[in-house]
């Protein structure tokens, strides 16, 4: 599903990426972390096909995976332009299946209203999009990506502006997509307990020419989170259970230096 080898990524003149590599099979999902500004929105855009790579290889040969598959981008921030409303917003996930000139019928409202009630966001339908709290828009634009009954789910911090309940809501989405219907998802966080719960695949992007990927397993550990972020990463268990988190140890280490890029 995504073959991705020795890739460069830039924006301007400034290289994000480069020599990047890794591949994930369909029904597989991958959990993309490390520290602002060090590229994780720029690959996420390559993935969806809204930037072209400056090098290397990123499936199909010679193309961008938005050409080989269908895939649907849920960006951290959205606002709608015109006054819609939130099931507008969410029916917007199904303008590729009607073509130019086509409107939408009854089997496009009843998958809109499908992921809505699968999201808990039902009771929000005729409600202003822009007069929803960003947790709130949040779940529509999942349910805009959904709607659009993608082969590549693509998430770009989807949890940033969601409280306990409602992460808890998304995650258990995601591992139920990729489970019973055997959807291919990218999501970046800053969270690796985000990880833990329903990827099988991390990449650590340490800085443009550093990168660890594999399984969950193998990869997301202490020290290798300790490296990425730059202060000491301990891994703590459950009470009672085979469950674990990770938790930084603040003030540990000095502070990175100042004046460093926003997330790119």
């Amino acid at each position: 599903m995504i073959e991705v080898s020795g890739l460069s990524l830039q924006r301007g003149s400034r290289k994000v990426l480069d020599g990047l590599g890794f591949a994930l099979a369909p029904g597989q999902c991958m959990a993309l972390l490390g520290a602002n500004g060090v590229g994780k929105t720029t690959l996420l855009s390559a993935l969806n096909g809204t930037l072209a790579p400056a090098g290397g290889r990123l499936a199909p040969a010679g193309g961008r995976l938005a050409v080989a598959g269908r895939t649907a981008l849920v960006p951290q921030l959205f606002e709608a332009p015109f006054s819609y409303s939130a099931f507008d917003i969410a029916l917007m996930g199904r303008a590729r299946h009607l073509g130019l000139f086509g409107a939408p019928g009854r089997r496009d409202f009843d998958i809109v209203r499908h992921f809505m009630d699968m999201l808990g966001i039902a009771g929000l339908a005729d409600r202003p999009f822009n007069a929803l709290s960003g947790g709130q828009r949040q779940l529509v634009i999942i349910a805009q990506a959904l709607a659009s009954e993608c082969d590549l789910l693509i998430l770009d911090e989807p949890c940033a502006a969601l409280d306990y309940r409602n992460q808890d809501k998304v995650l258990a989405l995601l591992a139920r997509l990729r489970a019973e219907h055997g959807l291919t998802i990218v999501f970046s966080t800053h969270m690796p307990q985000h990880a833990v719960e329903v990827a099988s695949h991390v990449l650590l992007l340490q800085d443009a020419t550093h990168h660890r990927f594999g399984p969950v397993a193998e990869v997301l550990t202490a020290a290798n989170l300790t490296a990425l972020y730059g202060l000491p990463i301990g891994r703590a268990g459950f009470d009672g259970s085979d469950r674990h988190t990770f938790a930084p140890l603040f003030g540990a280490y000095p502070a990175r230096g100042e004046g460093e890029a926003a997330d790119a």
